[in-house]
């Protein structure tokens, strides 16, 4: 995940998000159909940034690698923009860090051998690329059983663009696309007429498959804790919105 957009703290991603308490309290999880998991072979998981098919998608990958379904992960940037600001990591030195924590991260849900397939799009410019992602997951996805990707609603250009872009390789390739969210869960409210309900399905998560999920988000460390002291080492996802991601569901557009 990214955490910097344009238009700085007036965007709905930097302003007070909601709390976990009100969505766990949400009376309309009982009205969302599950997504069946079975007789997937092969899927293809997009992420906009390293970390994202972990956080909106992880706890569905350790089921599904522990069905003996083929895994690969699309990480359309390196996410090498999570902090402009610092002081002491590089972008180059974020690069190789948040490369090494998808491994482990895939490691930690049970899909050590997954295929991981870089794009090396610039981060937070995923939009000016986007035919050229659009092609290129397309050909990752040729023969694959489903492709899922950021929702195309998510109120981040990043996650957006690489929503569009794998909903056109989709349909190029012939296979569903199911798309997850991750930063709707901060902007939006419990039966939020701006998220397209009646198209959510739930998936339900056992404590394995949670736990294995926690292990792997853990290894986010560039964006789960402080690079150091100073605003510009900030941790990009704060136990407040790491909430929203250890939850036991997880949810998807189809």
């Amino acid at each position: 995940m990214t955490g910097v957009l344009d238009g700085g703290h007036a965007d709905p991603i930097q302003a007070p998000g909601t709390p976990e308490a009100a969505w766990q309290a949400w009376p309309g999880w009982q009205d969302l159909p599950e997504a069946a998991l079975g007789s997937v072979g092969r899927v293809v998981v997009v992420a906009a940034h390293p970390d994202d098919e972990v956080l909106g998608f992880g706890g569905a990958l350790a089921l599904l690698a522990a069905s003996g379904t083929e895994v690969t992960v699309v990480a359309v940037t390196d996410g090498e923009g999570s902090h402009p600001d610092s002081d002491l990591v590089t972008a180059p030195e974020l690069v190789r860090l948040r490369t090494a924590e998808t491994r482990a991260a895939l490691a930690e849900l049970g899909a050590a051998d997954a295929t991981v397939v870089r794009l090396r799009i610039p981060d937070t410019r995923v939009e000016a690329y986007e035919d050229e992602v659009a092609a290129r997951i397309a050909s990752v996805a040729e023969g694959a059983d489903l492709l899922v990707a950021p929702w195309t609603g998510d109120v981040h250009g990043d996650h957006e663009a690489a929503g569009r872009a794998a909903v056109r390789a989709a349909a190029s390739a012939g296979i569903p696309c199911w798309l997850y969210p991750v930063w709707m869960w901060h902007w939006a409210e419990p039966g939020d007429s701006r998220v397209p309900w009646r198209s959510a399905a739930l998936v339900r998560l056992s404590p394995t498959a949670l736990e294995r999920k926690t292990a792997a988000v853990g290894r986010f460390v560039t964006q789960i804790a402080p690079l150091g002291p100073g605003p510009g080492n900030a941790a990009i996802l704060p136990p407040h919105e790491l909430a929203h991601h250890l939850r036991d569901r997880e949810v998807v557009f189809r």
